[in-house]
């Protein structure tokens, strides 16, 4: 686990990021785009003219960590779960044919057996917005999750694709639902999954449906937590209250991802490095490491 910040350090961070979140939205109201004032930006994209958004992650320090060709002409990329789109549209930039997933809507997030839409959504609030000052009141959101979904997913992606002016394709599925039908095509060169897994409760049933469309590198990048030893083994992290939904239930380690994915069909499996950075809503640090998984 990476080092904490002191409190006070975390503070400021968190402060200064909900201003910066006020600034761009004045930009934005300047603009004309006063409905993307709402938008939540879980990445730092960097738009032209001036005009970044103020995302929870910023990887743009990060990208050689990842060790992505710098020239991916002719190359078809999938990328599972690209919420604001940093990674797609950076695939773009360097030359991809880029197929984007997300969730068609809420109501398909995974969720533990008798917990609700509305409780996935106040515990996503309180993850990207702790303080509670950047998106509409409690009152605003009960019972509005298709407008909830435009405001976290759908709307920051596409004014994004829109500025950048990018051909970026849009798939909307589950991961459990991804097939050639669902994404368009038969395979892909490299398929990008970034902290997808510990957000489902079949992890193994997410792999094996990604898997078969990846002909070349499989890239995932997600918390991998140390254990005791070397053997695979998968942690459960949801809790025990029947009441929270914590969104995230299992955290393979390094032992298990790597198994799995050569059960899979994968030839080899490395860790390619690993990035680290400061969630900018918290002030809190977080690591991440990066496995290729190779044909």
């Amino acid at each position: 686990m990476p080092q904490q910040l002191p409190p006070e350090e975390q503070t400021r961070i968190a402060t200064e990021y909900v201003k910066e979140t006020r600034q761009f939205n004045e930009r934005l109201r300047a603009l004309g785009y006063d409905e993307a004032t709402r938008y939540y930006w879980y990445h730092v994209i960097d738009l032209g003219e001036g005009l970044v958004t103020p995302g929870l992650y910023d990887l743009r320090k990060s990208l050689d960590r990842f060790r992505f060709p710098e020239n991916m002409s002719g190359m078809r990329v999938l990328d599972v779960g690209s919420a604001t789109g940093f990674f797609s549209f950076e695939f773009a930039r360097r030359g991809a044919q880029v197929t984007s997933v997300e969730l068609p809507s809420l109501e398909a997030l995974d969720r533990f057996p008798g917990q609700t839409v509305e409780q996935s959504i106040d515990k996503i609030e309180r993850m990207v917005d702790p303080t509670q000052t950047l998106i509409g009141a409690r009152e605003e959101r009960t019972g509005r999750a298709a407008q909830y979904y435009d405001w976290l997913l759908e709307g920051p992606f596409q004014f994004c694709r829109e500025r950048l002016q990018s051909d970026v394709q849009r798939c909307y599925a589950t991961v459990y639902d991804l097939t050639p039908e669902t994404v368009g095509a038969d395979s892909f060169d490299l398929v990008f999954i970034g902290d997808v897994l510990l957000h489902t409760l079949n992890p193994l049933q997410a792999l094996a449906a990604v898997v078969p469309l990846c002909s070349g590198t499989l890239v995932l990048s997600q918390f991998v937590p140390e254990t005791a030893d070397d053997r695979p083994a998968m942690l459960y992290v949801g809790g025990a209250d029947p009441t929270s939904d914590d969104i995230s239930w299992w955290w393979p380690n390094q032992a298990c991802l790597v198994e799995l994915l050569m059960k899979l069909g994968f030839r080899e499996v490395i860790e390619a490095g690993r990035h680290s950075g400061i969630l900018r809503s918290s002030g809190f640090a977080y690591e991440r490491s990066i496995l290729h998984a190779r044909r």
